[in-house]
């Protein structure tokens, strides 16, 4: 069974703006695990594909966050997680069908090994 994963990326991603808890390495983990991975931010989409493309990770799919049912409707796994750091990033997450993981250090001992396996 596949599982997806959709990634915020300011204050979700170390690499964000402002810098989040999630690693490089934690996503290239995931990927390796053969989840289906991507991002689902603010951010332009063109940013999310020049981001990816900088790290050396295949993104599955870049989306605005907004957008996140749509890509429910992409790709059938029979678990849809995104991991965000906002009240609005839950919100959205929540009215696409999807798992929210909220990316603070709390929040990540609950679910860290569940998706990480760290």
């Amino acid at each position: 069974m596949i599982t997806l994963v959709s990634f915020d990326i300011d204050g979700t991603l170390e690499l964000g703006d402002p810098p989040g808890i999630i690693t490089i390495e934690m996503l290239r983990s995931v990927k390796r695990r053969g989840y289906l991975i991507g991002s689902g931010s603010d951010r332009p989409v063109s940013y999310q594909r020049e981001l990816w493309k900088r790290l050396q990770i295949e993104a599955d799919f870049t989306v605005l966050k907004h957008r996140l049912a749509e890509i429910k409707t992409r790709f059938l796994a029979h678990a849809y997680y995104h991991v965000g750091d906002t009240d609005v990033d839950d919100d959205l997450a929540t009215q696409a069908g999807f798992r929210f993981l909220r990316a603070d250090a709390a929040a990540h001992a609950a679910w860290g090994q569940e998706l990480f396996g760290v």
